[in-house]
């Protein structure tokens, strides 16, 4: 089913504001709605809002793969985008990533057995002055996480379990 068929409300108003000549401004609200389900893109879903902007599939995947919001895979409940560019790296990000990973036992890409968490690395989360640094992507929406240690990093993927869950 297209993005058209499955929320035709949404995607006209998406498009109503924009002007018909600039409509392509519009691929990134489409694209949050594509997302919204699966908590990723499929090339299908690529193909309909090419279809719907009049621009190529390739424009579209150039806006998901540049921008850490979008995703193209399918993931844990929780991404955990640890960002690793220079300036950050610089302040230990490699190596806190290193750590994290073992920690957790799995390696960036990876998903834990629960689903819960898929470690990433993104270029730059504007925050290099307090790295190593992440942000969380779930449910409950993004949260940033700054001046890490590991010990901090596994209070915050142990509260993951927990985010959204009634404590009795």
């Amino acid at each position: 089913m297209s993005l058209v068929e499955k929320y035709p409300k949404e995607v006209k108003q998406i498009l109503s504001k924009y002007p018909p000549e600039h409509k392509r401004s519009a691929v990134m609200p489409l694209l949050f709605l594509a997302q919204r389900e699966e908590g990723y893109i499929t090339k299908a879903g690529m193909q309909d809002i090419g279809k719907i902007l009049d621009i190529t599939e390739t424009e579209v995947a150039s806006v998901v793969g540049f921008y850490t919001l979008y995703h193209d895979a399918k993931a844990g409940k929780y991404r955990v985008q640890i960002c690793n560019d220079l300036p950050c790296a610089l302040r230990g990000a490699d190596k806190f990533l290193e750590e994290l990973c073992g920690n957790v036992g799995i390696k960036v890409g990876e998903t834990t057995a629960d689903g819960l968490v898929t470690f990433e690395t993104v270029t730059c989360l504007a925050a290099c002055d307090k790295a190593p640094m992440f942000q969380t992507q779930g449910p409950d929406g993004i949260n940033y996480h700054e001046n890490m240690t590991i010990n901090k990093a596994m209070e915050v993927i142990a509260g993951l379990k927990y985010a959204g869950k009634e404590v009795k």
